[in-house]
């Protein structure tokens, strides 16, 4: 079941309407009730639950997570881009080119709120229940109330995680606003950063493993997400990113490499040892549960946002394209494919990597007759995300905007590439090797893993040569899932990955370099359920037509990328955009307290 945001009568004694520079929105306020309403509220257990799922609430909007943070937050990178990145017909594009304006259509709303100003509605809806359960309840490890207060810290945790994703340095509110703090200027990210990885440490201390006590589901937190989340933070608080001045690190020694890295590498061998968590024994089963909306806590998915059947577009954005309504989804035309893998992303795979043919898919579906489509071929210059497909749903979808479809936020996977990355760091590739060998057995059929794993695997012996495998391990797991350009960033990677894939398709279009042997011409038949399609010419080599006689193949040409389409993958340097520009609705909400930093 999903969860369904309810907030008692009792609880809405406490809304009212606070105007400042971020909320826009009603958000929860002790001004407008009674201190006993109060102390009610967050020593009563079934209370305060209400009050914690509310503070999620703010996501399933519209505008925040729900229509615009999650569609396009994570593109334009080396592996992933919005497939309309050459588009002039709107400044959508804009936000995936590293071209965002302030006055961006998309983003730049005031009724409803935009993401920035949800977001914040968020965080203050936490920081009233964390000072509420503080001071009225009493936490402890193990006790309900305990692990409400783990779940407040860890949403605060998440907003502000991703606030620093989009925008660097953003304000700092960890008390409820009164009067003289509605308006306040940037903080700097080092203070928050430092917070919220110590919100996450005192947060694991209250919330169960997974499929223990409280916690049954992906759609609530639990310490291996908890402690996942806090080295994926530790990570990124250490790693390069764009400050007003440089691209560099931080200069905060608590936020030092070795520090933070021995952090992240205690949390994350804290949950492999744990047992808590595990990854699902094929690639495709994962994804093909996930699709099945399988949200039991104890496998690879460790938190999910939990969007309601009428909430939340993954698959209206990222999956398989539909032309129309078909016979697996009934959300009508044009749905999915806003997203896809860059054209050479394919050809990148090993053969043998399973995880290929899930990722990376080449065909759409057509128009419908009689309420059935077919698959058809597309172009190269398009592919999808196979990860997000209708035809793998039991539900059907029939809402004409929201699927409803969960957005994974963290799985066990992440927490093996972060072990592998902070181990080779600190100990060396002898220590990171057995992480990468579990990800990569997974990957590959158990007749192939002595070459592909354990000889693959052991030829690192070198820290560079580790580290630069992760890279590629990331490129190959998380493609689609929007996880690259933070990584991207932290490496110092963003800009140099991005110019190499200009340079990749290029060579892919004259089929050059890498990509000399990849055929230009594709053959295609239809399986016996004359539905799905049987393609030969996708491997490296394929060239000759496998027609006979009696089994003949369609020609189609597979070479319509274009140096305009190749060009579009960024507009400006990617290191000199790292962060989108603050929205103008909330600069001129301010009262002169925020400006646009990073040359916009």
């Amino acid at each position: 079941m999903k969860i369904f945001i309810k907030i008692s009568g009792l609880l809405m004694l406490l809304v009212t309407t606070i105007s400042c520079n971020m909320i826009a929105d009603d958000v929860l306020s002790p001004d407008a009730g009674s201190s006993a309403d109060e102390e009610t509220i967050f020593s009563t257990p079934g209370l305060a639950k209400g009050a914690i799922d509310g503070i999620l609430l703010p996501m399933f909007e519209t505008n925040s997570y729900r229509g615009r943070w999650t569609p396009w937050y994570g593109m334009n990178t080396d592996v992933e881009w919005y497939n309309s990145s050459e588009s002039t017909s709107s400044d959508n594009a804009d936000l995936c080119v590293y071209d965002a304006k302030p006055t961006n259509s998309q983003m730049n709303s005031t009724t409803p709120p935009n993401a920035f100003a949800m977001m914040y509605q968020g965080i203050e809806r936490a920081n009233m229940a964390i000072r509420g359960i503080k001071k009225y309840g009493n936490p402890t490890p193990g006790s309900e109330l305990g692990y409400y207060l783990g779940e407040a810290l860890t949403y605060r945790a998440i907003y502000y995680a991703d606030l620093l994703k989009g925008w660097g340095d953003v304000p700092a509110r960890f008390e409820p606003i009164t009067n003289e703090t509605a308006y306040i200027p940037k903080s700097s990210r080092d203070i928050i950063y430092k917070q919220i990885i110590a919100d996450l440490g005192e947060a694991e201390e209250l919330v169960p493993w997974p499929g223990q006590s409280y916690n049954t589901s992906v759609e609530t937190v639990n310490k291996a997400f908890v402690k996942g989340l806090r080295a994926r933070l530790a990570l990124a608080a250490s790693g390069f990113q764009q400050y007003p001045d440089a691209v560099r690190r931080s200069t905060d020694p608590d936020l030092s490499v070795d520090k933070m890295y021995a952090l992240a590498l205690k949390e994350c061998r804290d949950v492999i040892n744990s047992g808590s968590a595990k990854l699902e024994a094929t690639f495709e089963g994962l994804w093909r549960n996930y699709n099945n909306e399988i949200t039991t806590a104890g496998s690879e998915s460790l938190w999910e946002i939990p969007f309601g059947e009428g909430r939340g577009r993954v698959m209206f954005t990222f999956g398989v394209y539909h032309t129309s309504a078909d016979q697996y989804q009934q959300m009508g035309d044009k749905k999915g494919g806003q997203a896809g893998p860059l054209p050479y992303i394919y050809y990148d795979y090993d053969t043998k990597d399973t995880r290929r043919d899930v990722t990376c898919v080449p065909y759409l579906w057509g128009t419908a007759v009689n309420g059935i489509a077919k698959q058809q071929l597309g172009t190269q210059n398009k592919w999808y995300f196979g990860k997000y497909r209708f035809e793998w749903m039991k539900r059907l979808v029939t809402s004409k905007n929201d699927d409803g479809v969960n957005k994974i936020y963290m799985r066990y996977a992440e927490i093996l590439l972060m072990a592998a990355e902070t181990a080779n760091e600190l100990e060396g590739p002898a220590a990171a090797a057995p992480y990468l060998k579990q990800l990569r057995n997974r990957a590959f059929a158990p007749a192939d893993r002595p070459v592909k794993v354990e000889n693959y695997v052991n030829a690192l012996t070198s820290k560079q040569a580790m580290f630069n495998a992760i890279v590629d391990e990331q490129k190959f797991e998380f493609t689609g899932e929007m996880e690259r350009k933070q990584a991207l960033i932290r490496w110092n990677l963003l800009g140099a990955k991005l110019a190499e894939a200009k340079q990749r398709m290029t060579d892919l279009k004259n089929r050059s370099g890498l990509y000399a042997d990849v055929p230009s011409t594709l053959y295609y038949k239809y399986n016996t359920d004359n539905i799905s399609l049987i393609i030969y010419g996708l491997n490296r080599g394929e060239f000759n037509d496998p027609s006979t006689q009696t089994n003949p193949y369609t020609s189609v040409s597979w070479t319509s990328l274009t140096d305009s389409k190749i060009n579009a993958l960024y507009k400006r340097d990617p290191d000199t955009r790292q962060f989108w520009p603050i929205w103008q609705a909330i600069i001129d909400a301010s009262n002169g307290q925020l400006v646009n930093d990073y040359g916009y």
